[in-house]
């Protein structure tokens, strides 16, 4: 049984809906009870690997306005659930403790001007990067999942690597940014790619190739360190696992669960499939390119690019495909019915971009949107959070 962690990114927000560089404050609540690190602790943790898969915890973001949750390893998709319920509790609460809340929102629908977290890396980021990062205020869900080995790792980075797309676009939600419809689904995705380091690669020889690629990224000495190996998916510098990046947090944490069903059983199937001496797949990194900002622009609303064929397909054909393909993997873990069921409600009812839209056009508000993701965040079901948005 290959083990499982999930770390979210989330929006500290006031009752108006916007962000407010209340993050760190929430975080020296968390830390009186044991559930949080302080700043400088995490100063020192690589930005963007943070590595804490295995343990617990709060941390803070690159911006005051955020908040990262992480789940200890677990073993099944049922403490997978209870752990993101339990830890997005811990974050609201936190946040409620300093006058504000949290929202599983991958960008912010009003606008804002970030608030850089303080701290000398941080410091670093936003000297060496400009507006890139000045104005990333970006939500993710990185999902790790446990390998025997570097090999066996970069086996699986080279047949996943054509499916990751499909992930943008089932977990979708950051329509908005800086007060407007942007068109895509998940915008996050494509600010994201402002990094000199992000997005898709190409595949490796072995191990070594892999690990050779990262010396020569370093080595142009444009990225500060291993931290900022923004790769789709790559192997944990701390930890035996492949951690997969290319999600927007869940509006709802039984999305994400879903999510974390699907990356296991990809990482799985991959493992199987290299131990058999299948070929991998074969699409250039230009296409997958593509592929992802196709994914970003319509979520699950339009045509995805098919990691198979290479030409567009409906997006629930292809999610449907994506579910047949790993599901003697699912079937073996335990989590065929509770994917099949994650995947039939999400097409069914829609992504987070979905929801936010829909509260929108009844609303015309974006504070509205706001207040409708802090009450998903926190559990309620769609119909509820509308309500409570629009009441």
């Amino acid at each position: 049984m290959r083990t499982v962690g999930v770390e979210e990114e989330l929006l500290v927000v006031d009752a108006t809906g916007i962000p407010v560089p209340k993050g760190p404050e929430a975080l020296a609540v968390a830390a009186r009870t044991g559930e949080g690190e302080d700043v400088e602790q995490h100063d020192r943790v690589e930005h963007g690997e943070a590595d804490t898969a295995g343990t617990a915890h709060l941390m803070p973001e690159l911006k005051a306005q955020q908040l990262e949750l992480g789940t200890p390893v677990c073993t099944t998709l049922d403490e997978v659930g209870r752990e993101l319920r339990h830890w997005r509790g811990r974050a609201d609460a936190a946040a409620a403790a300093v006058g504000a809340r949290v929202a599983a929102l991958a960008t912010s629908p009003v606008d804002v001007e970030p608030v850089q977290t303080e701290g000398e890396r941080y410091a670093r980021l936003n000297e060496a990067f400009g507006v890139t990062a000045w104005d990333v205020l970006t939500c993710g869900c990185h999902v790790h999942v446990s390998v025997e080995d570097d090999e066996e790792g970069v086996a699986v980075l080279n047949r996943i690597r054509v499916w990751l797309p499909v992930l943008t676009a089932m977990t979708a939600n950051s329509p908005f940014w800086r007060g407007r419809d942007t068109a895509y689904s998940s915008f996050r995705s494509q600010v994201w790619q402002r990094w000199p380091s992000a997005g898709p690669n190409g595949p490796f020889a072995d191990a070594d190739d892999y690990h050779r690629l990262v010396d020569e990224v370093l080595a142009t000495e444009t990225v500060l360190d291993t931290g900022m190996i923004y790769f789709d998916a790559r192997l944990s510098a701390k930890w035996p696992t492949v951690e997969v990046r290319t999600a927007d947090v869940a509006l709802r944490a039984e999305d994400a669960v879903t999510l974390a069903g699907v990356v296991r059983g990809l990482v799985e199937t991959a493992a199987r499939d290299a131990r058999a001496g299948g070929a991998e797949p074969v699409m250039r990194a230009e296409v997958l390119r593509l592929a992802a900002w196709r994914a970003g622009r319509s979520g699950l609303s339009g045509d995805l690019v098919h990691p198979m064929t290479g030409r567009p397909a409906p997006a629930a054909d292809v999610l449907g495909d994506l579910v047949d393909h790993i599901r003697p993997a699912l079937a073996d873990a335990g989590d065929e019915r509770t994917v099949d069921d994650g995947v039939r409600t999400l097409l069914a009812r829609g992504t987070g971009a979905d929801l936010q839209r829909r509260v929108h056009r009844e609303t015309g508000d974006l504070s509205a949107v706001v207040r409708a993701a802090v009450a998903a965040t926190s559990g309620a079901d769609a119909d509820r959070a509308t309500a409570e948005a629009t009441g």
